[in-house]
């Protein structure tokens, strides 16, 4: 599809978007290569291969001198990582799990050694901010109804 800016006057060729399995880069890298020892240059190069210049330099960059064989190899070592990544998370998630609250043990006689109460955000304050020293009972800490 072309496309001419008004305002410079010149024409834009836009290059439809798609995916290239890493197969078909190194191909096109190795016909660029065959082209541009023939003298071609790189902007006939890359409307040849149908991407952008950009894109050429970047696959240049990432596969540099692979071979097509070297390139599968590659993303299935990259699959393998992946899949022992998620392995090592579960099994992180796992003894976090196994681990259980800070306040918790494995011990089963430790529980009752413990006090059993839990720890005040606030010390010197006790349910509902009333002071800690004055026994308050379970109806004075609920609020009264609205409307009654």
């Amino acid at each position: 599809m072309r496309v001419t800016i008004a305002r410079l006057g010149e024409e834009v060729i836009l290059m439809k978007g798609r995916r290239h399995s890493p197969e078909q880069i190194v191909r096109k890298l190795r016909e660029a290569d065959r082209l541009l020892a023939e003298g071609a240059d790189i902007d006939g190069v890359c409307r040849h291969l149908e991407v952008s210049v950009q894109t050429y330099q970047r696959w240049r960059a990432q596969f540099k001198a692979m071979r097509p064989e070297d390139v599968v190899r590659l993303k299935a070592l990259e699959k393998e990582n992946a899949r022992l990544k998620r392995i090592v998370g579960e099994q992180a998630l796992d003894i976090d799990m196994l681990r259980g609250c800070p306040g918790e043990t494995s011990d089963p006689g430790a529980a009752a050694q413990g006090s059993g109460a839990p720890a005040r955000p606030f010390p010197g304050l006790g349910a509902e901010g009333v002071p800690a020293d004055e026994p308050a009972s379970l109806l004075a800490a609920i609020p009264p109804a609205v409307g009654a």
